[in-house]
């Protein structure tokens, strides 16, 4: 069995989780170099992979001038510091694990696709869903005729109100001037998953979202700009910063996400909450993207699809997919059970999904299910049918571009017309 070498390039949440599940498989995969600004983030991935001082990099482009070192780059940068990493490695004919969005510009997208298909590059955009046995098995249902012709299809994807709060608001992804569009952040996996399903063209798509609620004219009377300076209403608030990231000391995501530190302490957590978004009042906070979103797709077969994309509820993805023969209907985060409606018969099945954990959990086993497909992937041996190439990952992201020009101009997109612009 061949080991592939691979380097990583962003430590950050995503790119620790990639790397960390490689870690299971020292037969398959040896990381040998980081490049990570953070020093407590790259001192963590250089421990955990006994990688020497000389292949750990502060700079991508420091890691990229030794030249091709290894079989993968794993890219889990920003969104907007996609683009120049992975146009530099596939020049040098890497093979890519790349973190979605492939870039917050479709011009960008496109390039890079394009880039690869003339090196010769394999692509794998890290939508992991595709990778769940939950999809896996909703999608052989679909395959095999189970409910019949399929006409219309409801999924819903409740990011959850703190979630929203920490990512979307406060966080990385809440301005798409600094990231990329909430759509494409958050929802392109669902996208594209979609899409997969139905293995059909979308035609058309029209999208309404605003942001209406995490906005500064909702701030209690009397907030301070930082929680941790007392508020009036602190507790009452679902979002007081205090709350979430200082006295839950068990929320290892949000810690290290607000402090930057692999192994934050209560200090540096009390001095991110003083001098950063983290810890800003939840409605004063320079977040631009929608907090609701509504997606009407028409597919090939005039197959009708509702996406909702809300911040308001606990969390989850809910699925409605309803065909000639029957219904199914799915909760497909967590354990819960898929259910088929036969009108033949009239009577409800049930298929048990029984949740991941362990090394297969994270995003309900498509963390390491996208880890070994990459390994198939490159080795030559793939055989399943989750696996997409970067000409339809593109594909389905210019569908979200797509869906944000139709929100931004109020109109109904031709998709075969707008793909025309980008020649993809």
């Amino acid at each position: 069995m061949k080991t592939l070498k691979a380097v990583l390039i962003g430590a950050g949440n995503r790119g620790t989780t990639y790397t960390d599940k490689m870690i299971h498989f020292p037969e398959k995969f040896q990381v040998v170099a980081v490049a990570e600004p953070i020093v407590s983030r790259r001192e963590d991935i250089k421990k955990k992979h006994n990688i020497s001082d000389d292949m750990c990099f502060n700079d991508w482009r420091d890691l990229l001038a030794k030249g091709k070192i290894a079989d993968i780059a794993i890219i889990a940068t920003m969104d907007r510091d996609h683009f120049e990493p992975a146009m530099a490695a596939i020049d040098l004919k890497y093979d890519l694990l790349l973190e979605k969005p492939v870039c917050p510009e479709p011009e960008e997208c496109v390039k890079i696709a394009q880039n690869a298909a003339k090196n010769g590059s394999k692509v794998i955009v890290c939508h992991v869903l595709r990778y769940t046995q939950m999809f896996n098995t909703i999608k052989d249902i679909l395959d095999s005729g189970k409910i019949g012709r399929i006409m219309s299809i409801n999924h819903e994807e409740c990011v959850g109100n703190v979630h929203q709060s920490h990512s979307f608001v406060r966080g990385n992804w809440g301005n798409s001037d600094k990231s990329s569009c909430m759509l494409l952040q958050k929802s392109c996996h669902d996208i594209d998953i979609l899409q997969w399903l139905l293995d059909r063209k979308c035609k058309k798509i029209q999208s309404f979202g605003t942001l209406s609620y995490f906005t500064r004219e909702n701030a209690p009377e009397g907030a301070p700009e930082y929680c941790i300076e007392g508020c009036p209403k602190a507790d009452e608030c679902y979002y007081n910063a205090v709350k979430i990231y200082y006295d839950d000391k068990e929320n290892d995501w949000f810690r290290t996400t607000c402090t930057r530190e692999a192994e934050p302490t209560d200090e540096m957590v009390e001095k991110a909450l003083r001098t950063t978004q983290y810890g800003k009042c939840v409605y004063k906070c320079d977040n631009n993207v929608v907090d609701h979103q509504t997606v009407n797709m028409l597919f090939e077969d005039d197959i009708t699809v509702t996406f909702t994309m809300n911040a308001f509820n606990k969390g989850g993805r809910f699925l409605h997919i309803m065909g000639s023969k029957g219904e199914l209907r799915a909760a497909v985060d967590g354990d819960s059970p898929i259910e088929i409606y036969d009108f033949g018969t009239k009577e409800t099945s049930v298929i048990e999904i029984k949740a991941k954990d362990g090394i297969e959990g994270g995003h309900g086993g498509g963390d390491v299910g996208i880890i070994g497909a990459l390994y198939d992937c490159v080795t030559g041996a793939y055989n399943g049918k989750s696996l997409s190439g970067i000409d339809i990952s593109c594909n389905n992201h210019l569908i979200v571009f797509a869906a944000e020009e139709s929100r931004k101009t109020n109109t109904v997109v031709d998709f075969e017309e707008y793909k025309k612009m980008f020649a993809l």
